[in-house]
């Protein structure tokens, strides 16, 4: 039998409201993720890594930066004819933007028109996970079922909270019902306080999905959803199957992250999601190399760890340091840091998440807090220690007690009160890594582990500066500045 021709669609419209204030400049799928990443390439990386590399990425909400994204990084070759297309709204049917999820595929029927697969894949652009999706098409094929949901298995406390799948009591891989966040459903027959979550993934036979995409064009009582109005149209006409993710096999995964599956839908959650890289048995391990999360490749430099002003160590643990990141005397720890980020001497970062080009200046303290791109916080200032006063200077805190600074939020210059909490708090809560370390027994530098190591002996990165306890650079510009020419 001929293999099927699939065309892979990904919805990246989401405006992601509930991420404020990172979406405020950008798309949901944009979103920086784990240092490195993307929130998109996540959803692209399982494709492509599935075999399926005719892929469409229908954008709408703010998708300047996504669309750049794509277009520098998932560059595929067309001498295979293979593509990653991002394609924007057009109003091709009319004189609206995208009404709904179903609506955009809808308003792109020309794209399923030019292609003509047999099989459409549908996948969300904001969650956090690896799937090969081919071992889903198998499936949906060999069940005959027109449509075919994918399914992640959830505890029955967080029904209200998913699109839940109830399954025909006769033949489980059929769905009987799907309701959208119910108060309560019946368990598992195999797991009594499960249930089976929509994971916004589907497969369809390609005209089957034409034809319910016309007929829900037409109706004036729909919100034109994938999940609310086509999976149930097919529901009911008894032609919708359901994938359970828990039978899916991705070369080198684990037992523990196998069936990882995050939305990030919300700050929490976004924090919760990094928090599960960073264990050194990580809930979601990055480091699988035979099945790779791609990105656009940073040109920035190594990641360095120097002393300080009067010698303090630069340290990270358990954290996930970028390229380009310096650590001057400063401490992070359980923390994800991006591209280009600098922490200062006697700075301390804890349980945060900081993106691109973020300043963190001498003695200052962040806990528990999410920092956009190119932040700049004073020294002796502290973020993420007093919500009251994180809420007076403008900054969003969620019920949890997460911080999140917008890109390019100023902070103001801390007082004198601010700059004691500081103080006091670091002075109560050591470093941890200062209590592991200290002088090796010839009296050379310890060696530093992380993403960039500073050798015992003579590092010739390291500045005369650093060397003689002055203050070293505290951005790249500086450090360039101080070259000789």
């Amino acid at each position: 039998m001929a293999p099927k021709r699939v065309l892979a669609i990904v919805l990246a419209g989401g405006e992601g409201k509930r991420l404020m204030p990172l979406t405020a400049d950008r798309a949901k799928p944009a979103v920086p993720f784990a240092g490195a990443y993307r929130l998109i390439d996540f959803a692209l990386s399982n494709l492509v890594n599935s075999g399926y590399r005719h892929i469409v990425v229908l954008t709408q909400y703010k998708s300047h930066s996504l669309d750049r994204h794509i277009s520098e990084t998932w560059r595929l070759s067309t001498l295979l004819q293979n593509y990653v297309a991002s394609v924007p709204a057009q109003q091709r049917v009319g004189k609206s933007w995208f009404l709904g999820s179903a609506n955009a595929i809808y308003q792109s029927l020309n794209l399923i028109k030019d292609e003509k697969p047999d099989i459409v894949v549908v996948v969300g652009a904001d969650h956090v996970y690896r799937m090969d999706f081919s071992q889903m098409v198998e499936a949906h094929v060999a069940s005959g079922a027109k449509a075919t949901v994918a399914a992640v298995r959830q505890p029955l406390t967080m029904a209200n909270q998913f699109g839940v799948i109830e399954t025909d009591a006769a033949d489980p891989s059929r769905i009987s019902a799907f309701v959208e966040k119910p108060p309560t459903t019946p368990g598992l027959p195999d797991a009594p306080d499960q249930f089976l979550a929509s994971m916004g993934n589907y497969v369809f036979d390609s005209d089957a999905l034409v034809e319910a995409l016309k007929h829900d064009a037409e109706r004036l009582d729909t919100k034109h959803d994938m999940g609310g109005d086509i999976v149930p149209h097919f529901v009911q006409r008894g032609e919708a199957g359901v994938y359970d993710f828990t039978k899916n096999e991705i070369p080198g995964s684990t037992e523990r992250d196998r069936t990882y599956w995050r939305d990030v839908g919300t700050i929490d959650s976004f924090y919760d999601a990094h928090m599960d890289l960073i264990s050194p048995l990580p809930v979601f391990n990055l480091y699988n190399s035979q099945w790779p999360i791609y990105t656009r490749q940073s040109i920035s430099p190594p990641a360095k760890f120097v002393r300080g002003v009067g010698g303090r160590v630069g340290s990270a643990l358990d954290s996930i340091v970028s390229s380009g990141v310096v650590v001057t005397g400063g401490s992070v720890e359980g923390s994800v840091l991006s591209n280009d980020v600098r922490v200062n001497a006697g700075a301390r970062v804890l349980d945060s998440v900081l993106m691109d080009g973020c300043l963190v200046g001498e003695g200052a303290v962040l806990n528990r807090a999410i920092l956009d791109k190119n932040v700049v916080v004073p020294p002796g200032a502290t973020i993420g220690l007093d919500p009251k006063l994180d809420k007076e200077r403008g900054f969003q805190v969620t019920d949890s007690g997460i911080t999140i600074l917008a890109k390019d939020q100023t902070v103001p210059e801390p007082d004198d009160d601010e700059r004691k909490l500081a103080a006091a708090w670091a002075s109560k809560h050591p470093a941890d890594f200062e209590d592991r370390v200290g002088s090796t027994a010839d009296g050379a530098r310890p060696v530093i582990s992380g993403s960039g190591t500073t050798p015992a002996h003579g590092d010739p990165l390291l500045t005369d500066a650093a060397r003689s306890g002055e203050q070293a650079p505290s951005s790249a510009s500086e450090a360039a500045d101080a070259q000789p020419r």
